[in-house]
C-alpha cells in the first residue's frame, strides 16, 4: 500500500513551526511562493504562541 505523500502546504507550515520552536528568526524563511510562504510563517507564528505560552523551553 502506498502512503500518500503530504500536501507542500501543509509541509511548509510544519517546518516553520519547527524553526519557530528552534528559535530561528522568520526572516529565514525557504520559499519563495507566496501561499508556501504564508504557510510558513504561519507555523512560525504559531510556535512562537506556544512559546509564549510557556510549552516549550527558550
Amino acid at each position: 500500500m502506498k502512503r500518500q505523500k503530504r500536501d507542500r502546504l501543509e509541509r511548509a507550515r510544519t517546518r516553520g513551526y519547527q524553526a519557530g520552536v528552534s528559535g530561528r528568526s522568520k526572516d529565514n524563511c525557504p520559499h519563495q511562493d507566496f501561499d508556501a510562504k504564508g504557510e510558513w510563517l504561519g507555523g512560525w507564528r504559531e510556535a512562537m504562541e506556544d512559546k509564549g505560552a510557556g510549552l516549550f523551553l527558550r
